[in-house]
Protein backbone atom coordinates (compact mmCIF):
# COMPACT_ATOMS: atom_id res chain seq x y z
CA UNK A 1 0.00 0.00 0.00
CA UNK A 2 1.80 3.23 -1.10
CA UNK A 3 0.25 6.84 -1.11
CA UNK A 4 1.95 10.29 -1.37
CA UNK A 5 1.88 12.21 1.73
CA UNK A 6 -0.17 15.10 0.44
CA UNK A 7 -2.89 11.69 -0.33
CA UNK A 8 -2.41 10.60 2.93
CA UNK A 9 -2.90 13.73 4.87
CA UNK A 10 -6.62 14.41 2.63
CA UNK A 11 -7.27 10.67 3.86
CA UNK A 12 -6.39 11.16 7.50
CA UNK A 13 -10.22 13.69 7.18
CA UNK A 14 -12.09 11.11 4.96
CA UNK A 15 -11.61 8.48 7.60
CA UNK A 16 -13.60 9.86 10.22
CA UNK A 17 -16.20 10.50 7.96
CA UNK A 18 -19.39 9.65 9.43
CA UNK A 19 -20.02 5.53 8.69
CA UNK A 20 -22.86 5.02 6.63
CA UNK A 21 -23.53 1.28 8.27
CA UNK A 22 -26.95 1.11 10.21
CA UNK A 23 -25.61 -0.94 13.06
CA UNK A 24 -23.39 0.09 16.28
CA UNK A 25 -20.00 -0.63 14.74
CA UNK A 26 -18.32 1.96 12.38
CA UNK A 27 -15.96 -0.44 10.83
CA UNK A 28 -14.79 -4.00 10.99
CA UNK A 29 -11.12 -5.20 11.14
CA UNK A 30 -10.51 -9.04 10.70
CA UNK A 31 -7.32 -11.04 11.05
CA UNK A 32 -6.71 -14.27 10.38
CA UNK A 33 -5.86 -17.36 7.34
CA UNK A 34 -7.76 -18.12 4.28
CA UNK A 35 -11.13 -18.70 5.91
CA UNK A 36 -11.36 -15.14 6.41
CA UNK A 37 -9.04 -13.90 3.58
CA UNK A 38 -10.98 -11.23 0.72
CA UNK A 39 -7.93 -11.16 -0.90
CA UNK A 40 -4.61 -10.64 0.23
CA UNK A 41 -3.08 -14.29 -0.27
CA UNK A 42 -3.57 -13.14 -3.79
CA UNK A 43 -2.24 -10.20 -3.82
CA UNK A 44 1.29 -11.18 -1.84
CA UNK A 45 1.69 -13.35 -4.65
CA UNK A 46 0.43 -11.33 -7.78
CA UNK A 47 1.54 -12.25 -11.16
CA UNK A 48 2.12 -16.17 -9.81
CA UNK A 49 -0.56 -18.58 -10.55
CA UNK A 50 -2.49 -20.22 -8.36
CA UNK A 51 -5.60 -21.83 -8.43
CA UNK A 52 -7.60 -19.37 -6.16
CA UNK A 53 -6.66 -16.41 -8.43
CA UNK A 54 -9.05 -18.20 -11.27
CA UNK A 55 -12.65 -19.27 -11.86
CA UNK A 56 -14.73 -21.64 -10.23
CA UNK A 57 -13.36 -19.38 -7.37
CA UNK A 58 -16.17 -16.95 -6.51
CA UNK A 59 -18.45 -17.84 -9.06
CA UNK A 60 -21.55 -18.35 -7.05
CA UNK A 61 -21.86 -14.65 -5.58
CA UNK A 62 -19.20 -12.79 -7.47
CA UNK A 63 -19.11 -14.24 -11.05
CA UNK A 64 -15.44 -14.21 -10.53
CA UNK A 65 -12.56 -14.91 -8.21
CA UNK A 66 -11.94 -12.11 -5.61
CA UNK A 67 -9.23 -14.04 -3.70
CA UNK A 68 -11.46 -15.63 -1.06
CA UNK A 69 -11.48 -19.49 -0.35
CA UNK A 70 -14.74 -20.20 -1.64
CA UNK A 71 -17.26 -20.25 -4.08
CA UNK A 72 -18.58 -16.94 -2.85
CA UNK A 73 -18.96 -15.38 0.23
CA UNK A 74 -16.90 -15.81 3.57
CA UNK A 75 -18.11 -15.30 7.31
CA UNK A 76 -16.69 -12.00 7.90
CA UNK A 77 -18.59 -10.61 4.55
CA UNK A 78 -21.90 -12.21 6.55
CA UNK A 79 -21.19 -10.24 9.01
CA UNK A 80 -20.33 -7.02 7.50
CA UNK A 81 -23.48 -7.35 5.39
CA UNK A 82 -25.88 -7.66 9.29
CA UNK A 83 -24.50 -4.89 10.26
CA UNK A 84 -24.55 -2.57 6.82
CA UNK A 85 -20.73 -2.34 6.07
CA UNK A 86 -19.28 -3.43 2.87
CA UNK A 87 -16.90 -5.56 2.31
CA UNK A 88 -13.94 -5.51 4.01
CA UNK A 89 -10.55 -4.39 1.86
CA UNK A 90 -7.83 -6.87 1.90
CA UNK A 91 -4.78 -4.54 3.50
CA UNK A 92 -2.68 -5.30 0.73
CA UNK A 93 -4.86 -4.24 -1.73
CA UNK A 94 -5.34 -0.32 -0.27
CA UNK A 95 -5.03 2.23 -2.97
CA UNK A 96 -5.35 5.02 0.34
CA UNK A 97 -6.12 5.64 3.62
CA UNK A 98 -9.82 6.23 2.34
CA UNK A 99 -9.94 2.43 0.92
CA UNK A 100 -10.32 1.18 4.76
CA UNK A 101 -12.92 3.96 5.97
CA UNK A 102 -15.13 1.01 6.56
CA UNK A 103 -12.38 -1.00 8.41
CA UNK A 104 -9.66 -3.25 6.82
CA UNK A 105 -9.16 -7.35 6.24
CA UNK A 106 -5.84 -8.59 7.23
CA UNK A 107 -6.08 -11.89 6.72
CA UNK A 108 -4.11 -14.11 4.72
CA UNK A 109 -4.55 -17.30 3.15
CA UNK A 110 -1.93 -19.86 4.82
CA UNK A 111 -1.74 -17.73 7.79
CA UNK A 112 -0.19 -19.46 11.23
CA UNK A 113 -1.05 -17.85 14.47
CA UNK A 114 3.23 -19.12 15.36
CA UNK A 115 5.75 -16.95 13.35
CA UNK A 116 7.62 -19.15 10.82
CA UNK A 117 10.67 -19.33 12.71
CA UNK A 118 8.62 -21.11 15.41
CA UNK A 119 8.37 -24.20 12.75
CA UNK A 120 11.82 -23.70 11.00
CA UNK A 121 13.13 -24.29 14.58
CA UNK A 122 11.76 -27.72 14.56
CA UNK A 123 13.04 -28.54 10.98
CA UNK A 124 9.34 -27.17 9.60
CA UNK A 125 9.63 -24.88 6.75
CA UNK A 126 6.17 -23.04 6.65
CA UNK A 127 5.78 -22.82 2.85
CA UNK A 128 2.24 -21.05 2.08
CA UNK A 129 3.14 -17.50 3.42
CA UNK A 130 5.16 -15.31 5.62
CA UNK A 131 2.36 -12.81 6.90
CA UNK A 132 1.80 -14.78 10.48
CA UNK A 133 -0.69 -13.00 13.53
CA UNK A 134 2.06 -11.06 14.73
CA UNK A 135 2.59 -9.39 11.08
CA UNK A 136 -1.05 -9.08 10.80
CA UNK A 137 -1.20 -7.02 13.94
CA UNK A 138 1.58 -4.90 12.90
CA UNK A 139 0.36 -4.02 9.43
CA UNK A 140 -3.25 -2.64 12.01
CA UNK A 141 -0.60 0.02 13.87
CA UNK A 142 0.52 0.46 10.94
CA UNK A 143 -2.84 1.80 9.67
CA UNK A 144 -3.39 3.15 12.69
CA UNK A 145 -0.28 5.34 13.37
CA UNK A 146 -1.50 7.54 10.29
CA UNK A 147 -4.28 8.93 12.61
CA UNK A 148 -2.13 11.57 14.57
CA UNK A 149 -4.49 12.23 17.75
CA UNK A 150 -5.09 9.82 20.29
CA UNK A 151 -8.94 11.03 20.45
CA UNK A 152 -9.25 9.83 16.77
CA UNK A 153 -7.70 6.77 17.58
CA UNK A 154 -9.65 6.22 20.69
CA UNK A 155 -13.01 6.67 18.92
CA UNK A 156 -11.70 4.15 16.15
CA UNK A 157 -11.12 1.20 18.43
CA UNK A 158 -14.27 1.96 20.50
CA UNK A 159 -16.97 1.58 17.41
CA UNK A 160 -14.75 -1.00 15.83
CA UNK A 161 -15.46 -4.77 15.40
CA UNK A 162 -12.58 -7.06 15.93
CA UNK A 163 -12.42 -10.68 14.39
CA UNK A 164 -9.20 -12.35 15.37
CA UNK A 165 -9.50 -15.90 13.42
CA UNK A 166 -10.20 -18.12 12.95
CA UNK A 167 -6.46 -18.96 13.11
CA UNK A 168 -4.09 -21.74 14.22
CA UNK A 169 -5.35 -24.43 11.74
CA UNK A 170 -2.46 -24.02 9.44
CA UNK A 171 -0.04 -24.14 12.52
CA UNK A 172 -1.79 -27.89 12.68
CA UNK A 173 -1.75 -28.54 9.17
CA UNK A 174 2.02 -27.86 8.16
CA UNK A 175 2.62 -30.74 11.03
CA UNK A 176 -0.40 -32.89 9.86
CA UNK A 177 0.57 -32.96 6.21
CA UNK A 178 4.25 -33.98 7.59
CA UNK A 179 2.56 -37.27 9.33
CA UNK A 180 4.00 -35.97 12.65
CA UNK A 181 2.49 -38.27 15.76
CA UNK A 182 -0.72 -36.48 17.42
CA UNK A 183 1.64 -36.05 20.34
CA UNK A 184 3.74 -34.06 18.97
CA UNK A 185 0.81 -32.07 17.51
CA UNK A 186 -0.63 -31.59 20.75
CA UNK A 187 2.67 -30.39 22.17
CA UNK A 188 2.03 -27.16 20.35
CA UNK A 189 -1.45 -26.42 20.90
CA UNK A 190 -0.91 -24.08 23.80
CA UNK A 191 1.94 -22.25 21.98
CA UNK A 192 -0.68 -21.49 19.47
CA UNK A 193 -3.18 -20.42 22.24
CA UNK A 194 -0.53 -17.91 23.66
CA UNK A 195 -0.10 -16.87 20.22
CA UNK A 196 -3.84 -16.18 19.60
CA UNK A 197 -4.58 -14.83 23.07
CA UNK A 198 -1.14 -12.35 22.83
CA UNK A 199 -2.97 -10.77 19.64
CA UNK A 200 -5.86 -10.25 21.34
CA UNK A 201 -4.16 -8.75 24.36
CA UNK A 202 -2.37 -6.30 22.09
CA UNK A 203 -5.45 -5.03 20.32
CA UNK A 204 -6.89 -4.51 23.76
CA UNK A 205 -4.26 -2.65 24.61
CA UNK A 206 -4.54 -0.31 21.85
CA UNK A 207 -8.24 0.69 22.36
CA UNK A 208 -10.22 -2.47 21.17
CA UNK A 209 -13.37 -2.74 23.01
CA UNK A 210 -15.24 -5.58 20.85
CA UNK A 211 -13.49 -8.39 20.17
CA UNK A 212 -14.62 -11.96 18.19
CA UNK A 213 -11.94 -15.03 18.52
CA UNK A 214 -13.28 -17.81 16.99
CA UNK A 215 -11.81 -21.56 17.63
CA UNK A 216 -11.57 -24.16 15.06
CA UNK A 217 -13.88 -26.19 12.64
CA UNK A 218 -14.29 -30.02 13.15
CA UNK A 219 -11.30 -30.78 10.97
CA UNK A 220 -12.22 -34.58 10.91
CA UNK A 221 -15.43 -33.72 8.78
CA UNK A 222 -12.68 -31.96 6.15
CA UNK A 223 -12.39 -33.84 3.34
CA UNK A 224 -9.14 -33.62 2.38
CA UNK A 225 -8.80 -34.82 6.19
CA UNK A 226 -11.07 -37.55 5.22
CA UNK A 227 -9.12 -38.95 2.39
CA UNK A 228 -5.46 -38.72 3.95
CA UNK A 229 -6.55 -40.57 7.48
CA UNK A 230 -8.95 -42.82 5.55
CA UNK A 231 -9.19 -45.82 7.97
CA UNK A 232 -10.57 -49.37 7.87
CA UNK A 233 -11.27 -49.13 11.52
CA UNK A 234 -15.24 -48.11 11.71
CA UNK A 235 -14.52 -47.22 14.93
CA UNK A 236 -12.59 -43.94 13.96
CA UNK A 237 -15.19 -42.86 12.60
CA UNK A 238 -18.70 -40.84 13.61
CA UNK A 239 -21.38 -43.53 13.04
CA UNK A 240 -24.25 -39.90 12.62
CA UNK A 241 -21.92 -38.08 10.57
CA UNK A 242 -19.15 -40.12 9.26
CA UNK A 243 -16.27 -37.95 10.68
CA UNK A 244 -13.32 -39.11 12.40
CA UNK A 245 -13.24 -38.76 15.93
CA UNK A 246 -9.76 -38.45 16.73
CA UNK A 247 -8.64 -35.51 15.02
CA UNK A 248 -11.99 -33.53 15.74
CA UNK A 249 -11.34 -34.11 19.33
CA UNK A 250 -7.90 -32.67 18.35
CA UNK A 251 -10.44 -29.88 17.40
CA UNK A 252 -11.83 -29.57 20.38
CA UNK A 253 -9.39 -29.71 22.66
CA UNK A 254 -7.48 -26.49 20.42
CA UNK A 255 -11.15 -25.08 21.36
CA UNK A 256 -10.37 -25.52 24.76
CA UNK A 257 -7.62 -23.98 25.35
CA UNK A 258 -8.78 -20.77 23.26
CA UNK A 259 -11.77 -20.49 25.67
CA UNK A 260 -9.34 -20.71 28.26
CA UNK A 261 -7.44 -18.10 27.08
CA UNK A 262 -9.96 -16.09 26.61
CA UNK A 263 -11.37 -16.30 30.32
CA UNK A 264 -8.47 -15.29 31.26
CA UNK A 265 -8.12 -12.08 29.15
CA UNK A 266 -11.89 -11.52 30.60
CA UNK A 267 -11.02 -11.42 34.07
CA UNK A 268 -8.18 -9.62 33.17
CA UNK A 269 -10.32 -6.49 31.06
CA UNK A 270 -13.87 -6.82 32.79
CA UNK A 271 -14.63 -3.74 30.48
CA UNK A 272 -14.17 -5.58 26.92
CA UNK A 273 -16.32 -7.44 25.38
CA UNK A 274 -14.79 -10.73 24.04
CA UNK A 275 -16.93 -13.40 22.41
CA UNK A 276 -16.24 -16.59 21.56
CA UNK A 277 -17.20 -17.79 18.49
CA UNK A 278 -18.53 -21.55 18.27
CA UNK A 279 -17.38 -22.36 14.71
CA UNK A 280 -16.90 -26.05 15.93
CA UNK A 281 -20.69 -26.20 17.20
CA UNK A 282 -22.16 -24.39 14.55
CA UNK A 283 -20.38 -26.74 12.26
CA UNK A 284 -21.17 -29.71 13.43
CA UNK A 285 -25.03 -28.98 14.13
CA UNK A 286 -24.89 -29.07 10.24
CA UNK A 287 -23.08 -32.06 9.50
CA UNK A 288 -25.63 -33.87 12.30
CA UNK A 289 -28.32 -32.44 10.54
CA UNK A 290 -27.05 -31.74 6.74
CA UNK A 291 -30.91 -31.59 5.44
CA UNK A 292 -32.28 -29.69 7.95
CA UNK A 293 -30.05 -26.84 6.09
CA UNK A 294 -30.47 -28.02 2.58
CA UNK A 295 -27.02 -29.69 2.82
CA UNK A 296 -27.23 -32.62 0.92
CA UNK A 297 -24.19 -33.33 -0.16
CA UNK A 298 -22.01 -32.52 3.58
CA UNK A 299 -18.81 -34.69 3.45
CA UNK A 300 -17.38 -34.52 -0.44
CA UNK A 301 -16.07 -31.20 -2.19
CA UNK A 302 -18.31 -29.81 -4.31
CA UNK A 303 -15.13 -28.48 -6.43
CA UNK A 304 -12.61 -31.50 -6.81
CA UNK A 305 -11.47 -34.55 -8.55
CA UNK A 306 -13.30 -37.70 -9.14
CA UNK A 307 -11.76 -39.53 -6.00
CA UNK A 308 -13.14 -40.73 -2.66
CA UNK A 309 -14.76 -37.61 -1.10
CA UNK A 310 -14.09 -36.09 -4.45
CA UNK A 311 -10.99 -34.90 -3.03
CA UNK A 312 -7.09 -35.89 -3.58
CA UNK A 313 -4.16 -33.47 -3.08
CA UNK A 314 -2.61 -34.08 -6.44
CA UNK A 315 -5.63 -32.15 -8.02
CA UNK A 316 -7.05 -29.31 -6.90
CA UNK A 317 -10.11 -27.48 -7.13
CA UNK A 318 -9.69 -25.06 -10.42
CA UNK A 319 -6.49 -27.20 -11.76
CA UNK A 320 -6.34 -29.53 -14.94
CA UNK A 321 -8.70 -32.70 -14.24
CA UNK A 322 -10.91 -31.05 -11.12
CA UNK A 323 -14.83 -30.56 -11.89
CA UNK A 324 -17.55 -28.68 -10.46
CA UNK A 325 -20.46 -29.88 -9.13
CA UNK A 326 -24.13 -28.52 -10.41
CA UNK A 327 -25.13 -26.60 -7.14
CA UNK A 328 -22.86 -25.49 -4.60
CA UNK A 329 -25.64 -24.64 -2.18
CA UNK A 330 -25.98 -28.39 -1.47
CA UNK A 331 -22.65 -29.21 -0.22
CA UNK A 332 -20.64 -27.95 2.97
CA UNK A 333 -17.48 -28.25 1.34
CA UNK A 334 -15.94 -26.08 -1.59
CA UNK A 335 -12.63 -26.97 -2.95
CA UNK A 336 -12.20 -30.19 0.06
CA UNK A 337 -10.70 -27.55 2.38
CA UNK A 338 -12.95 -24.86 2.50
CA UNK A 339 -16.66 -24.02 2.89
CA UNK A 340 -19.22 -23.39 0.45
CA UNK A 341 -20.80 -19.76 0.99
CA UNK A 342 -24.10 -21.31 2.06
CA UNK A 343 -22.08 -22.88 4.81
CA UNK A 344 -19.99 -20.01 5.16
CA UNK A 345 -23.40 -17.81 5.56
CA UNK A 346 -24.89 -20.93 8.39
CA UNK A 347 -21.85 -20.32 10.31
CA UNK A 348 -22.01 -17.07 10.40
CA UNK A 349 -25.77 -17.23 11.59
CA UNK A 350 -25.11 -19.04 14.59
CA UNK A 351 -22.34 -16.30 15.59
CA UNK A 352 -25.00 -13.52 14.95
CA UNK A 353 -27.84 -14.99 16.48
CA UNK A 354 -26.79 -17.47 18.50
CA UNK A 355 -26.25 -19.95 20.26
CA UNK A 356 -23.10 -20.81 19.04
CA UNK A 357 -21.27 -16.96 20.31
CA UNK A 358 -20.84 -16.72 23.88
CA UNK A 359 -22.79 -13.32 23.80
CA UNK A 360 -24.46 -13.39 20.13
CA UNK A 361 -23.01 -10.88 18.75
CA UNK A 362 -26.23 -9.03 17.78
CA UNK A 363 -26.69 -8.74 22.10
CA UNK A 364 -23.12 -6.56 21.94
CA UNK A 365 -24.77 -3.65 20.38
CA UNK A 366 -28.53 -2.01 21.99
CA UNK A 367 -29.61 -0.58 18.67
CA UNK A 368 -29.00 -3.31 16.40
CA UNK A 369 -31.25 -3.35 13.08
CA UNK A 370 -30.68 -6.10 11.08
CA UNK A 371 -29.41 -5.09 7.59
CA UNK A 372 -31.18 -6.59 4.53
CA UNK A 373 -29.06 -5.29 1.66
CA UNK A 374 -25.67 -6.09 0.35
CA UNK A 375 -23.48 -2.99 0.53
CA UNK A 376 -21.29 -2.81 -2.58
CA UNK A 377 -17.51 -1.33 -1.79
CA UNK A 378 -17.52 2.55 -2.41
CA UNK A 379 -14.96 2.80 -4.28
CA UNK A 380 -13.35 0.74 -7.09
CA UNK A 381 -12.72 -2.37 -6.57
CA UNK A 382 -9.20 -3.41 -6.08
CA UNK A 383 -9.86 -6.48 -8.02
CA UNK A 384 -11.26 -5.15 -11.10
CA UNK A 385 -7.94 -5.77 -12.70
CA UNK A 386 -7.40 -9.83 -11.71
Amino acid sequence: MATSPLASLISLCLIFLPSLASGCYTRLFAFGDSLTDTGNFLHSIRGQPDPVAQLPYGQSFFGRPTGRFSDGRVIVDFIAEAFGLPFTVPYLAGRSVEDFKYGANFAVGGATALKNNYFRERDVEPNWTEHSLDEQVRWFKQLLRLLPIQQERDELMRNSLFFVGEIGGNDYNHLFIRKKTLEEIRDIVPDVADSIGAAVKELIQLGAKTLVVPGNFPIGCVPLYLVVYQSKNEEDYDPKTGCINWLNEFAEYHNRMIINKINSLRDSYPNVTIIYADYYGTSMNIFRHPLQFGIEVPLNACCGSDAPYNCTPSILCGSPGSSVCKDPSTYASWDGLHLTESSYKLVAEGILEGPYASPPLIKTCTNFKRNTGTLKLPFSDPFSST
